[in-house]
């Protein structure tokens, strides 16, 4: 019958002259998955009495630095980094990838040599370069091209430290994101696209009302992964000493030398951010998903 959970059916197995014989259903045995799930749990439970009994992860610490304001201050500088980053990325990212659909090939070539460079270097080299502009261009000026310059500003002033390290996450963010955006446009039939343009839509129009709403069910998933790495990516600033989550606790247990708690400390709140990034990229992408 291969119908588990099944007690009792009527088939057509009839004595001669009498009522259909009622048929007992056996559901079919898993033995290999109930091994599976006895070890797995065995595992969890060793693991959650590791946690529970070994002194080394020093609980007491990790109560006492959770919630102090030194690592709440690196909290909130983590989020805003995450969310100055990830507008910057979308942004830029946007107008990258309309440009890498653009008819101009000369716009089309800038816009994959950018996606090439970003996406092709490590995002701490950028942090670092960006951060440190100031050692290549001392000074940045405004003028004619191979001309006269008429307005000069001093690089160290006008990109400090963490302005540094967010353009490096922004442009490198910039990067991938062109890419998600050139694909949730691409995947949205031509057709579409031609019919609106034959009843006389402008591109912007198009984008606006045809392509980009049905575009951000393909685009939805992969930024809110982009999001959630984006807030762990943040921790690299601690080369440059911002002042972040990761660069906080660094800087508690370089003096306590207490590094596994306030490591814990660091991870519990990098897994709350991130789960609650999850819960919303869900109903976000649900309200999208709607019409499907």
């Amino acid at each position: 019958m291969g119908l588990a959970g099944v007690d009792k059916v009527r088939d057509d197995i009839r004595t001669p002259g009498g009522p259909p014989l009622p048929v007992k259903v056996v559901p079919v045995r898993h033995p290999g998955r109930w091994i599976v799930s006895a070890v797995l749990l065995v595992l969890a439970a060793m693991m959650v009495n590791s946690l529970l009994t070994n002194p080394a992860w020093d609980w007491p610490t990790v109560g006492e630095y959770l919630f102090s304001r030194r690592v709440l201050d690196g909290l909130v500088l983590t989020v805003m980094l995450t969310v100055a980053a990830m507008l910057m990325g979308i942004v830029l990212g946007v107008a990258v990838a309309m440009t890498r659909l653009s008819g101009n090939p000369v716009l089309r070539a800038v816009a994959w040599l950018y996606a090439w460079f970003f996406r092709g270097t490590p995002v701490l080299v950028q942090i670092i370069f960006w951060s440190f502009i100031g050692f290549l261009y001392p000074v940045l000026s405004l003028g004619i091209p191979f001309g006269p310059e008429f307005v000069y500003f001093d690089a160290n002033a006008l990109i400090p430290i963490v302005v540094g390290g967010l353009l490096g996450l922004g442009l490198n963010e910039a990067a991938y994101m062109s890419e998600i955006v050139r694909a949730g446009i691409l995947s949205v039939d031509r057709g579409q696209t031609e019919a609106a343009q034959a009843l006389g839509m402008t591109r912007a129009t198009l984008m606006r009302r045809i392509v980009l709403p049905q575009a951000m069910r393909v685009i939805l998933p992969p930024t809110g992964n982009q999001t959630i790495s984006m807030l762990k990516t943040t921790s690299l600033l601690s080369v440059i000493a911002v002042g972040d989550l990761f660069t906080t606790v660094q800087l508690i247990y370089g003096s306590n030398y207490r590094q596994i708690p306030l490591l814990v400390v660091a991870s519990l709140w990098y897994l709350a951010l991130t789960s609650l990034l999850s819960v919303g990229q869900y109903f976000i992408e649900r309200r999208f998903a709607r019409s499907s």
